[in-house]
């Protein structure tokens, strides 16, 4: 039984449950957050340490004493949270055990549920129908709950014209908006209109808007995928439509070129979303519907760890 058959209460309890259960073990610390990452208040002085990030230099203590200094930063108490969630037609599309839409709010309700024990303010923007919808940043489960509950209320309009949505509009929202440094969580599928090209090295349409967005905040981008977008299976002559544009075509399947061509410009498309998440410095989670979610997400925090300190300086002739 998938999220969306179950009544809206016995859905926030699944998944509250599975979530503390199977994650919480894997992540220690003040706060049970999915990336570790620096925190915002200053400590004490220290000598410089090869590695150390030379954009946290104190140069007075380094004037003073003629020896180069730099200032350690403190764990953030308090965290605020934004999840940008990408509701558009395209997300309202699975093959597998669940819908797109619906393990886009299990990976919000993932990074909600292990922070609103500690009192850590939690804010949504829902892109749906060319329209962003603010949720209040609050903290407590019940708030928790309220925004979990307004996802999975969301439904598919079935006007075409209407879900031509723009999420680098959305992520230049956000961060022109909501200022205080946090985490920034963006569930998406990272369609663009560019996707019919096989080049890879394009810089997608959302690229400027997400490097704005990383220079501020700590920003994890969490890629959602049907196996059904990375291939065709050979089922003979079938119409495609695209949700968003309403642009129909018909494909026979069954020619091996045509499964071929596709297959490419799918993997083209996934590694211009994964080349541009690393250019800005985000945070990449890929979560599959015919995959367990839980696992990859324990697989993608114990390896984060390790890379985090590096990810988040800004690459070689890269400006943040």
């Amino acid at each position: 039984m998938t999220i969306s058959q179950l009544a809206p209460e016995r859905a926030l309890r699944r998944l509250e449950l599975t979530v503390v259960r199977r994650l919480e073990g894997y992540l220690h610390g003040e706060h049970l957050g999915l990336l570790p990452g620096p925190g915002t208040e200053l400590a004490e002085a220290r000598e410089y340490q090869v590695g150390d990030d030379v954009r946290r230099m104190d140069w007075a203590v380094t004037a003073r004493t003629t020896i180069p200094h730099v200032r350690d930063l403190i764990a953030d108490r308090e965290l605020e949270t934004w999840a940008l969630v990408d509701l558009s037609g395209s997300m309202d599309f699975g093959t597998s055990t669940l819908e797109k839409r619906e393990l886009a709010v299990a990976a919000v309700a993932t990074v909600g549920f292990l922070t609103h024990r500690l009192g850590d303010r939690f804010g949504g923007l829902m892109l749906r129908d060319s329209a962003l919808r603010r949720w209040p940043a609050r903290s407590g489960r019940l708030a928790l709950y309220g925004l979990l509950r307004a996802l999975l209320a969301e439904q598919y309009s079935g006007d075409q014209e209407a879900h031509r949505s723009d999420l680098s509009a959305a992520l230049e929202s956000m961060a022109r908006t909501q200022r205080k440094r946090g985490l920034r969580v963006i569930v998406s599928d990272f369609l663009t209109p560019q996707d019919g090209e096989v080049a890879s090295q394009i810089e997608p349409s959302w690229e400027r808007a997400m490097r704005k967005l990383t220079a501020q905040h700590q920003v994890l981008a969490v890629e959602v995928v049907d196996p059904r977008e990375l291939e065709l299976p050979n089922i003979g002559v079938v119409t495609i439509g695209d949700p968003e544009t309403g642009e129909v075509r018909e494909i026979d399947t069954r020619r091996r070129k045509v499964r071929e061509a596709f297959a490419v410009a799918a993997l083209a498309q996934r590694e211009r979303t994964r080349a541009a998440l690393r250019r800005v410095g985000a945070g990449h989670l890929v979560l599959r519907t015919d995959r367990d979610w839980v696992a990859d997400t324990v697989r993608f925090v114990l390896a984060y760890r390790h890379v985090a300190p590096r990810l988040h300086q800004p690459p070689k002739g890269v400006a943040r």
